[in-house]
């Protein structure tokens, strides 16, 4: 049975709970899944999804797999498989919380990174046709037959 200092499966300090590491994996991970609210279905709400994403992921010290601060290649050989772990969890955090017409065109990366840039690249965007046609929708507005 695993000691108090030990993680079930662990051999000891090397394997210390350090909730700092973001390459630490927290048994209840998806307990900070109750911090988002809402799946990402396209552009409309985009920056809110992505404001609850990101504090979640800060709340478990994961945000560096999503904006490149925390890259496969900057950790030691020892913690790449950690890392991978890391990821994985992440990549699935990701994917819990988008709608099911956006998870197929995300479903095939790997890395939590390219789905995060992807998920941006795709949806942090105006729509200029929508754009535009709320602007004309505004311009004829009328009342009584007068123009606004």
């Amino acid at each position: 049975m695993a000691g108090p200092t030990e993680t079930p499966g662990g051999s000891g300090k090397d394997d210390q709970n350090n909730f700092d590491d973001p390459l630490y994996v927290h048994p209840y991970d998806n307990v900070f899944t109750s911090i988002v609210t809402m799946k990402l279905t396209g552009n409309e709400k985009f920056r809110l999804w992505k404001s609850f994403m990101s504090r979640s992921l800060r709340a478990r010290n994961k945000l560096g797999f999503v904006d490149g601060t925390l890259k496969k290649n900057d950790v030691d050989e020892a913690k790449k498989s950690k890392w991978d772990r890391s990821n994985v969890v992440v990549c699935s955090r990701l994917l819990s919380f988008i709608s099911d017409c956006v998870y197929h065109s995300q479903a095939y990366f790997d890395v939590a990174e390219d789905i995060w840039k992807n998920l941006f690249e795709t949806y942090y965007k105006y729509d200029g046709s929508v754009v535009f046609n709320i602007h004309q929708h505004i311009n004829s507005l009328k009342q009584n037959g007068i123009s606004l």
